[in-house]
């Protein structure tokens, strides 16, 4: 790997732009390879060099100097390692730009990141493969609302992620407003069942054809349910690795992300979330294809439980997408 050269690409558009930042200082202070950054500005205007490195510091940028596509000596590079967080980086939209150009690149490819980034879509899959899915319903922008299911539920952006947009709706006079504020998001929205009194287990995964599972992890939090805030919050939730399950219980966990992975054509990475109910039944939440690199993300902490450490998890992904 030595003489290598990375860009990292950060930041961007959707409603994860300062954690994305934030997962990119991770990235460039335990990097071992030569790496450079891009930032991507919310309007969507690029920044490069020092003008990126100075929008990391400050944890935003509202506006970029360069359109797309910048003028990046791509050539220049071995690989690119993306870090955008949500729609229009997670979803396949960077990864098609890097398959034009010839780059390798860390993570899922289009196809896959196209189908994890959609809630909608992906529980249709997995729940095909009879991998087992909390019961939910999906709403287009301008369709009439029918809801089916009994509050509690809530309601999400189809196409986003860490927690942005999503509401939880006790009783129907809540879920307007909750609609609302996920088509401020997306122009679809699922509707998913609230399981009572869920534990939230989370595994990672590492590899391409043949990935491998990290120990099993529990997200605990006090509050309603694991919102934006209380994600990136220090200390508004604990990570418990490796979490209390019996073996069965987590060698389940790690059989059915495994699964998933190969079933949606996942390559390099995926942090696989789960709910274990109090009866023990096992539901597959979502698979997140570029998982939160923030010091304190689950991902990077659940490789570091499973003996791989931070630099050396980059380094590995980097290699993965050589590969």
């Amino acid at each position: 790997m030595k003489g290598k050269r990375i860009i990292v690409i950060a930041g961007g558009r959707s409603g994860e732009h300062e954690v994305s930042l934030k997962s990119a200082a991770g990235v460039l202070d335990a990097i071992t390879l030569d790496c450079d950054l891009a930032v991507i500005a919310k309007d969507g205007r690029w920044l490069l060099e020092e003008d990126a490195l100075d929008a990391m510091d400050a944890g935003a940028a509202e506006h970029g100097k360069y359109d797309f596509p910048p003028p990046v000596a791509w050539r220049d590079y071995d690989a690119a390692f993306p870090l955008l967080h949500g729609r229009w980086g997670e979803d396949g939209t960077i990864q098609g730009f890097f398959e034009m150009l010839g780059l390798p690149y860390v993570g899922a490819d289009v196809t896959a990141s196209a189908l994890c980034m959609d809630k909608d879509l992906s529980k249709r899959v997995l729940a095909q493969a009879g991998i087992k899915v909390v019961p939910w319903e999906a709403l287009r922008r301008g369709e009439p609302v029918f809801v089916g299911l009994e509050p509690p539920f809530f309601v999400k952006p189809a196409r986003a992620g860490s927690s942005v947009g999503i509401a939880k709706v006790n009783r129907y006079s809540q879920l307007q407003p909750a609609l609302a504020e996920a088509f401020r998001h997306d122009d679809k929205v699922v509707i998913e069942e609230a399981l009572a009194e869920a534990r939230e287990l989370e595994v990672a995964l590492l590899g391409n054809v043949h990935a491998q599972a990290s120990v099993v992890g529990e997200v605990r939090y006090q509050a309603e349910f694991y919102d934006y805030q209380t994600k990136y919050s220090v200390g508004a939730a604990e990570l418990v690795i490796p979490a209390s399950l019996d073996p069965g219980t987590q060698e389940t966990v790690q059989e059915l992300a495994l699964k998933a992975y190969r079933l949606l054509g996942v390559r390099g990475m995926a942090r696989v979330d789960f709910f274990l109910t109090p009866a023990g039944e096992v539901y597959l939440n979502e698979l997140n294809t570029i998982p939160g690199f923030t010091p304190f993300s689950m991902y990077p902490k659940l490789w570091q439980a499973s003996n791989l450490p931070y630099p050396q998890l980059l380094e590995r992904l980097v290699e993965l997408a050589l590969q």
